[in-house]
């Protein structure tokens, strides 16, 4: 684990494909041991600090129950908890955190704000979402398909909906393990152009010969796609846009006309939580094709595998 060890999990960019590759596979390893029952408590008496600014259900169940089942503790830290939400510094709550704990996670709206927090504290951190990235859910997708899949190679994701963190972790991770990737959005809510430049840039650089394709009509990407994937329309902190986002994101929708243009065995995907009959059907997530709840579960499995690989 000395590889990793003492490193921070701020973007999937910051790791080679080798590296988010050990993490893919360490996680199966510790999936399969949690269900057989075996002690894996690579983590005896390290505390993680929870830093949260957006409230969560995924994000806070499985970074606790991970470090939990790892033999570690977790600490839930609201923003009316800490000082950080009356005005200190983060570069003072990031030394003084380092001082108690082995490793902090934040779930917050500005990612300049975890970046700095890594920059001063002396421990890991990791990014549990911001509204540039969310690379834990990202992984954890990329855990799932290769479960159902066997592998990522060559495959192609279809991302329709937002161009918002989501898009912008599933553009650098598909980027960085090999899967063509589409995203289809309405104008002017496109993926940022850096991040889909660093998208391409690592498609090039690992010698892929992967297409990273943004485009507006959802059906040009949907076509011939091993996995078809949404976000909400309008996520944390948009609700004021609710109203105008329902209309221009209306034939942005994965229903079952969207998935008969891709692959017979194409999965469908959403990080949740999902508003039914907007942005997904009813009868897609609850479908056969639906691995919806396998991502879900297998944000505890990766982000341990996070863990236990950065702050052993």
């Amino acid at each position: 684990m000395s590889g990793l060890r003492g490193r921070d999990f701020l973007t999937v960019n910051d790791f080679t494909p080798h590296e988010l590759e050990e993490i893919l596979h360490f996680a199966g390893e510790l999936k399969k041991a949690h269900r057989e029952g075996k002690d894996h408590r690579l983590l005896k008496g390290k505390t993680l600090g929870m830093i949260f600014q957006k409230s969560s259900t995924r994000t806070r169940v499985s970074f606790e129950v991970g470090m939990y089942q790892l033999g570690g503790n977790a600490l839930f830290l609201s923003a009316s908890d800490l000082q950080m939400g009356r005005g200190e510094p983060v570069k003072d709550t990031a030394r003084v955190l380092s001082r108690y704990l082995d490793g902090i996670m934040i779930r917050t709206f500005d990612h300049g704000e975890v970046e700095e927090l890594a920059a001063y504290a002396t421990i890991p951190v990791i990014n549990g979402l911001t509204d540039l990235l969310h690379p834990c859910q990202a992984m954890a997708d990329m855990m799932t398909v290769l479960e159902k899949k066997g592998t990522l190679r060559g495959l192609k994701l279809a991302y329709v909906g937002d161009g918002n963190n989501m898009a912008h972790s599933l553009l650098l991770a598909c980027s960085l393990l090999g899967m063509h990737v589409a995203v289809a959005c309405p104008p002017g809510y496109e993926p940022r152009p850096e991040i889909v430049s660093a998208a391409g840039m690592n498609a090039r650089e690992y010698n892929y010969n992967t297409e990273v394709l943004i485009t507006a009509d959802p059906r040009a990407a949907a076509e011939n796609a091993d996995v078809l994937y949404t976000d909400v329309w309008t996520s944390m902190g948009q609700e004021a846009e609710q109203e105008t986002r329902r209309q221009v994101f209306s034939s942005y929708r994965l229903d079952r006309q969207l998935l008969s243009l891709a692959a017979e065995d194409a999965l469908v995907m959403h990080c949740l939580p999902a508003h039914r009959g907007e942005e997904i059907t009813e009868d897609l997530i609850e479908g056969p094709q639906s691995v919806i709840f396998d991502q879900a579960e297998n944000r505890l499995h990766v982000q341990k595998a996070i863990m236990a690989k950065i702050m052993s």
